[in-house]
């Protein structure tokens, strides 16, 4: 295969694809760059294994630190396990994909996408799919692309298409949007409260240069000589037939209103059937048919049930298309937790706790664009019962991550400011019953849970979930949708936001892309359910606590000029330990002088606070200090009035009366009060002893009747 390079003018930089030349034993294999970012990205088939009944499609994307002249962190130079940018990429890429394959399909399908370089200036993450995409138009797997992602961002309200990293921290949108030449496939977005509107036209502009990628992928795939693949018909099924009349039982099972009863009726009818078809335990029928073949043909009959029922105007619980579920929330469930709140939505359920800390809680991470931290975490637990199953626990997995991260995303744009609220937030949303839209309880589970805490959010934040079935001439969409909804529907599109606007949008489809029209109507209906569920969040607790809990940390922040952090800190760090030891305070200092203090109570934090006032505020001419003094001089003693800071009070300023010797007023270590009655241009101090006397009316001098010591 002959080297070829394809390449347009985009977003004010060149995006070529290359292949031909790299990985010519894997299946397809491009290397796509934007600007000076590269994403080498190689697409797999191999055979399935016996018994797979799914597809088994396999994404994985890498970011090297290596790609921008680093080396990683710690002891081990070598990556590890992947980050959760990494994994979130993953998944982006995964998404839009996996629609486009056959339905049946069952081949081994490995996607791999690996970083070679970075510039520092173009994000490589969405370059992933349109990456992955090209290298399966070329691999002649049954794929129905090509499709592309671009990224959107918005400064000063226009829109830009691939905003640089740096734009992007200017930007109040961040929008990935991946579709084909006729119509969009996944949406991830986070916004500023933008209106659904504005966000519909931001989705529509994304698709516009979405067409342009589409293109040029075909003409990779043109001068290669690849021709468009043979999409197979899927294979007959004969046990379709076989179970036919058994359609109108599975119809009626799934229309059965709670979820473990209509579990039950199905399994039912399943069971029956099994014993109908393979008696005493038998794996084939009479006639060669295998349990596989039947339980493809009852799936394909349960979903077609479901998809009736709900295009009958049926619901399998029983609502109308833009109805909610029952909707009940309560706040401050648990004790000694900062915050807390349980939202339930139908047969969905999720128990939010909040932790606040200090700026060192924060989560400090690594990555090609260099260090970051994060002050605002929101992290996702789905246990095996909250589905009424069993299964060992493990480490969180792509889909905990995934669905954590939205739900924090979601809510990062009303999290206050760490110069009005410093506290570094951490929320747990515990999901104790699932019955579809997990990630959308969360945020609002969330969003209780945060003004339990007492954090001023400045909008409470509600999610949502609309389905669709779609079969092209009649499509209906689903508020709310439950767990056969989304798994036998066309889609997932999960909306967060306020009653201003979106903060955060997800899609998900498993058929092959939606038409604007849809997409508008879906925002449309999402805000009604949005305001409907923010009024019953409401009115259990009607806005932020006034105050945090008695059992958080207390923070106090100051700010001190920056030349005078050492002096704070002290040599070797003597300066700071002795006053946190002192205090039983905790204190955090920024480069810009910005000085947090975190303690158990106020009176160890106000300690703390006047230390360090003391320390680094300016000597103010007039105020009367209270010093000790450091050393005597024949001229005067030095009296030291605040940490690190003498002051000289000149003989002539000790006493209201003649003083011989500086020793007949004063010793070291004795403590006085003096006032400064100067500072000069050279920021040395002149203090009077005598000034503070007067002022008090009084006199040291010695009485002359009285008889001196021997």
């Amino acid at each position: 295969m002959k080297k070829v390079t394809v390449e347009c003018e985009f977003g004010g930089r060149t995006l070529s694809l290359t292949s031909g030349e790299m990985a010519k034993q894997a299946s397809g294999a491009v290397l796509i760059q934007y600007g000076e970012t590269s994403v080498f990205v190689a697409a797999q088939t191999g055979p399935s294994r016996p018994g797979t009944n799914f597809f088994p499609l396999t994404v994985d994307y890498r970011e090297r630190l290596a790609a921008a002249g680093k080396f990683a962190g710690g002891y081990l130079k070598r990556e590890g396990r992947p980050t959760t940018k990494e994994i979130l990429t993953c998944r982006l890429t995964d998404r839009p994909l996996r629609p486009l394959f056959p339905k049946g399909y069952r081949e081994e399908v490995q996607v791999m996408s690996n970083v070679m370089s970075c510039d520092g200036e173009n994000n490589p993450d969405v370059l992933s799919i349109t990456g992955g995409s090209a290298a399966l138009r070329i691999s002649g797997m049954p794929f129905k692309g090509p499709i592309a992602a671009v990224r959107i961002g918005m400064i000063d309200d226009q829109l830009i298409v691939m905003p640089t990293v740096q734009q992007m921290g200017e930007s109040s949108l961040d929008l990935i949007v991946a579709g084909s030449s006729k119509s969009i496939l996944m949406i991830e977005g986070f916004a500023e409260q933008l209106p659904e509107k504005e966000m519909g036209d931001a989705i529509m502009y994304a698709h516009d240069f979405i067409k342009q990628l589409c293109q040029l992928q075909e003409d990779l795939a043109s001068e290669l000589g690849v021709a468009p693949p043979e999409i197979p018909e899927p294979a007959e099924n004969p046990f379709e037939e076989k179970l036919a009349d058994a359609f109108q039982q599975i119809k009626d099972a799934k229309a059965t209103r709670q979820k473990q009863e209509r579990d039950e009726a199905l399994s039912a009818v399943k069971a029956e059937l099994i014993t109908k078809h393979f008696p005493v335990g038998d794996e084939e029928t009479s006639d060669g048919l295998t349990r596989g073949q039947f339980g493809d043909a009852f799936y394909k009959l349960e979903a077609q049930a479901v998809r009736e029922l709900i295009l009958s105007g049926t619901r399998l619980d029983g609502r109308g298309p833009t109805d909610l579920r029952g909707v009940n929330c309560s706040v401050s469930n648990l004790p000694r937790v900062h915050g807390s709140a349980l939202f339930t939505r139908g047969e969905t359920q999720s128990l939010a706790t909040v932790t606040l800390g200090s700026p060192r809680d924060k989560q400090r991470s690594d990555g090609l664009f260099g260090e970051f931290t994060d002050r605002f975490m929101l992290h996702y637990y789905f246990p095996s019962f909250s589905v009424g199953e069993c299964r060992p626990i493990r480490g969180p997995g792509r889909r905990e991550i995934g669905h954590g991260c939205l739900a924090e995303r979601s809510l990062a744009s009303v999290i206050p400011s760490d110069d009005k609220f410093p506290y570094t937030i951490r929320v747990i949303s515990d999901i104790l019953e699932s019955n579809g839209s997990s990630s959308m309880a969360s945020v609002c589970s969330a969003t209780l849970g945060l003004m339990d805490a007492g954090v001023p959010i400045l909008q409470p934040v509600a999610g949502i979930s609309i389905g669709i079935v779609d079969e092209g001439d009649k499509w209906t969409l689903l508020t709310d949708i439950m767990g056969d909804e989304d798994h036998f529907g066309d889609m997932d599109f999960k909306v967060a936001g306020t009653g201003r606007g979106i903060t955060g949008i997800q899609l998900d489809l498993k058929n092959q892309g939606i038409s604007e029209e849809i997409i508008r109507a879906t925002l449309d209906q999402a805000l009604k359910a949005r305001k409907d569920l923010l009024r019953e969040m409401l009115s259990a607790i009607r806005r932020p606590r006034a105050q945090v809990s008695e059992s958080a940390p207390k923070l106090v922040q100051t700010s001190i000029n920056p030349e005078k952090i050492g002096l704070l800190i002290g040599p070797g760090g003597k300066t700071i330990r002795a006053i946190q030891e002192e205090s039983g305070a905790t204190i955090d200092i920024q480069e810009d002088g910005v000085v947090t203090i975190s303690a158990e109570n106020g009176t160890a934090a106000d300690a703390a606070l006047a230390r360090i006032e003391a320390l680094t505020e300016d000597i103010q001419p007039g105020r009367v200090y209270t010093g000790k003094v450091t050393s005597i001089k024949d001229f005067g003693a030095f009296i030291e009035i605040a940490p690190g800071k003498d002051g000289l009070c000149h003989i002539s300023e000790l006493s209201d009366g003649f003083v011989k010797n500086v020793n007949e007023v004063c010793k070291v270590g004795d403590v006085m009060e003096v006032k400064v009655i100067a500072v000069d241009d050279q920021n040395r101090v002149k203090l009077s002893r005598k000034a503070v006397l007067a002022e008090a009316g009084g006199s040291d001098a010695k009485d002359e009747t009285e008889f001196e010591d021997d």
